[in-house]
C-alpha cells in the first residue's frame, strides 16, 4: 500500500503557488484494508475514505470507461493491480496528472512538468473528449493561469471544439456547469474564461446569449472598443482587477445581453436594450440555476446600469423608483454591488479604464439621504398603513431634491 499527492497540490507547489486543496491516492490497497485502518467510507461512486485523525480524503486508485452521456457517464474500477500511472492517466491535463510521496519523490509519466515550464494547457489522452466537463475546466484553468503565461495547446483546443460541437455539453448538468463557471468568474482573469469558451465554440452552447455580442458594434463615442462582446470581456476584467464578489461578475457578464437582440439597421444604437435584455438574463439565470442573490443582481443591473451611468442627470423622483427598486432600506449592500457593477462597466471601456466615476459617490449620498427620513415623527402625525407609505415616500422625495440641489450646485 502506497499512498501519493496527485493533481493540483503537485501542480501548485512546482508553480511555487500556494497549496490550498491536497488530493491523496491510494495504490495497492483494498476497501477492507483502509477500513481495518480506521478509514471512514464517503465515496458513493468509487471508494474515496477520510483519514481517522486527519479527515483528509484518500482516494483508492481506479480506471474508468465511458459508459453514456456527459460528465456522469463513466464507469470506475478500483483495486490493488491499478498502478499508478493507470490512475493518472484518466487525468485531463498533464499539468494534473503528476503525483509524488511523502519525500517529494515525483512520478511525471505524462510529462507535466515539461508542460508547467512551457507554460502550455495539453491534455493527457485522447480520453479526454469522453468528458464534456472538461472543456469548461480547461477554461477555468487557462482563466487561474493566464498571469502566468499558460495557454491551451492546440490539439487539446481541438478536442474541445469537437465535445462543443458533439451536443455533449448538453449533457452537463446546472449545478455541475455553475460550479465551473462561478469559480471560473472568480479567478484573475475570468475574461480569458469566456475567450477560451468562445474560441473552442462552447460559448455558443452554454450561453449563446453572451456569444451573441462578439460582433455586434456599439457607438464609438461611448465604446472606443466598439464591439459589445470585447466589452464584456473588459467589464469582466475590470471586475477582477477590483476584486469584485461574484454577484458582481455575474453581472458585469449579463449586463448588456439586451444589445445581442437589436436589429442590425438600428446598429450601433442600441435603444431599451436594458428592458430587452431583461428575458436573455433569465434565461440564462434559469439555464444554471443561479443562485437567488446572483440571480437578483444580474437582472437589477441589466435594467438599471444605464440609470447608474446618467445618475447626476436624473429627476429626483427617478431617483426615488431607482433607490426602491433595490430595497435601499432593508438590503443597502445589494445597491452598493450594484453601483460597483456600473463602476466596472464604465471602466471597461478602451483607454477609459482609469476615468473617475463621481456617479458612484453621488449615488450613495443619494441613498444616505434617503435612508435619514425618519419614520417616527410620521407616525406621531396620525399616519398609518397605505397612508404612512405615501407620506413616507414624500418625504423622502423633498429629501432627494434637496440633496440633488446641493450635490449638483
Amino acid at each position: 500500500m502506497q499512498v501519493y499527492k496527485v493533481g493540483g497540490a503537485v501542480r501548485d507547489r512546482l508553480l511555487g503557488l500556494p497549496v490550498t486543496d491536497v488530493d491523496r491516492v491510494v495504490v495497492g490497497a483494498t476497501t477492507e484494508e483502509m477500513l481495518a485502518k480506521g478509514f471512514r467510507p464517503v465515496g458513493a461512486d468509487f471508494p474515496v475514505f477520510l483519514h481517522p485523525k486527519t479527515g483528509e480524503e484518500y482516494a483508492l486508485a481506479r480506471t474508468e470507461r465511458k459508459s453514456g452521456r456527459g460528465y456522469g457517464g463513466f464507469t470506475f474500477y478500483a483495486s490493488p493491480e491499478v498502478t499508478l500511472e493507470e490512475d493518472l492517466i484518466r487525468r485531463d491535463l498533464t499539468i494534473n496528472a503528476m503525483a509524488e510521496d511523502d519525500q517529494l519523490n515525483l512520478t511525471d509519466p505524462y510529462h507535466g512538468q515539461r508542460d508547467l515550464e512551457a507554460r502550455i494547457l495539453r491534455h493527457v489522452s485522447p480520453a479526454f473528449a469522453e468528458d464534456p466537463l472538461r472543456v469548461l475546466r480547461v477554461a477555468r484553468f487557462a482563466a487561474r493561469y493566464a498571469g502566468l503565461g499558460f495557454t491551451v495547446a492546440d490539439e487539446t483546443m481541438d478536442l474541445m471544439r469537437q465535445l462543443s460541437e458533439s451536443g455533449e455539453l448538453q449533457a452537463l448538468t446546472a449545478e455541475r456547469s455553475w460550479k465551473e463557471i462561478s469559480r471560473a468568474l472568480l479567478e484573475d482573469h475570468p475574461q480569458v474564461f469566456i475567450q477560451v469558451l468562445r474560441d473552442c465554440g462552447a460559448l455558443k452552447e452554454l450561453m449563446p446569449e453572451v456569444d451573441a455580442l462578439f460582433g455586434v458594434p456599439q457607438p464609438e463615442t461611448h465604446h472606443p472598443e466598439i464591439d459589445t462582446g470585447l466589452h464584456t470581456l473588459s467589464v469582466l476584467e475590470q471586475s477582477a482587477l477590483h476584486k469584485q464578489p461574484l454577484t458582481v461578475r455575474w453581472a458585469c457578464l449579463l449586463h448588456d445581453l439586451g444589445k445581442g437582440l437589436t436589429p442590425e439597421e438600428e446598429w450601433p444604437r442600441h435603444i431599451a436594450h436594458e428592458h430587452t435584455g431583461l428575458k436573455l438574463i433569465k434565461a440564462v439565470n434559469e439555464r444554471f440555476k443561479v443562485p437567488k442573490d446572483c440571480q437578483e443582481l444580474a437582472l437589477l443591473v441589466g435594467q438599471y446600469h444605464t440609470h447608474g451611468h446618467r445618475a447626476l442627470e436624473l429627476k429626483a423622483s427617478t431617483l426615488l423608483e431607482l433607490l426602491q427598486s433595490f430595497d435601499i432600506y432593508r438590503r443597502p449592500q445589494r445597491f452598493e454591488e450594484f453601483i460597483a457593477a456600473c463602476e466596472m462597466d464604465a471602466r471597461g471601456r478602451k483607454g477609459l479604464e482609469q476615468r473617475s466615476y463621481p456617479q458612484a459617490d453621488y449615488l450613495r449620498g443619494a441613498a444616505k439621504a434617503a435612508r435619514a427620513v425618519a419614520v417616527q415623527p410620521l407616525l406621531e402625525q396620525g399616519f398609518k398603513g397605505p397612508e404612512l407609505g405615501e407620506a413616507l415616500k414624500r418625504e423622502r422625495l423633498k429629501a432627494l431634491k434637496a440633496y440633488k440641489e446641493a450635490a449638483t450646485a
